[in-house]
Formats: C-alpha cells, structure tokens, sequence
C-alpha cells in the first residue's frame, strides 16, 4: 500500500517563472512598438542647432540600408517625387539621414528638392558631446 501525504499542495512556483517571462517578453515587445520609429544614427556636428518648431513639416528619413521614409512610412524614390510636387513652397523639408547611408541617396533627395526648385530643408544631425 502507498501512502501519500494528505497536506501536500500544488507547486505554483514554476508557474509563476513562466508568467513572469512571459510579462517581460510582453512589455518589451509593446514598447518597440509604441515607439515605432526608425532606427537611424545621424550624424555628430559640432554646431548642430535644434529643429525648427514649424508646424508644416515633411520628414524624409534614410536608413543604413539606403531605403526612403516619408513621416516614417516606406516609400520608393518614384512616390517620394510625386509627393514633393505636391508640396508648397513653405513647407519645411527635414532630411534625416543615417550616417551608415550612402552618400548617394542623400544626393538622390538633394536632387529631387532642387529639380522643384524646393529651397526650405534642413538636414538634421545630433549634437557632438565633447
């Protein structure tokens, strides 16, 4: 005959482990995606000023892998050209770049700007620490 311990209760330790992995997997996925945004390491300049609080702006952003954002959304070269002509004049163009990006796509948006004869950009860097 067996005889088994009458006062015996569940272990819920390694439940409570699981539950509390699975809490930290959640909230580090729920605030990547509450930011969202683009990882993009700009430039250091010595004498970068901050941004201009005006309220119409366009944001165009350029990641390591050289791929174009407008306002954080992907967008291709084509509907990128297609969106500046639609722009007025006033309107502040932001060129965020990362410094892993070719030159060359910086200049593919210069060009864009310029053919519309667009001359209110900026280019944003991040302050140089000394």
């Amino acid at each position: 005959m067996i005889k088994v311990p009458k006062n015996e209760g569940l272990n819920i330790v390694p439940f409570i482990d699981i539950m509390l992995v699975l809490l930290a997997i959640v909230l580090s996925i729920s605030t990547f995606i509450a930011h969202g945004q683009i990882k993009v390491e700009l430039p250091k300049s010595e004498f970068a000023t901050s941004t201009n609080d005006n309220k119409e702006k366009f944001l165009i952003t350029i990641d390591e892998k050289n791929l174009f954002y407008l306002d954080d959304k992907p967008i291709s070269l084509e509907s990128l050209k297609q969106e500046l002509n639609k722009l007025d004049k006033k309107t502040l163009v932001e060129l965020k770049a990362d410094k892993n990006a070719k030159f060359e796509s910086f200049i593919q948006i210069i060009d864009l700007l310029k053919g519309i004869e667009h001359e209110n950009f900026q280019i944003i860097t991040e302050k140089q620490t000394r």
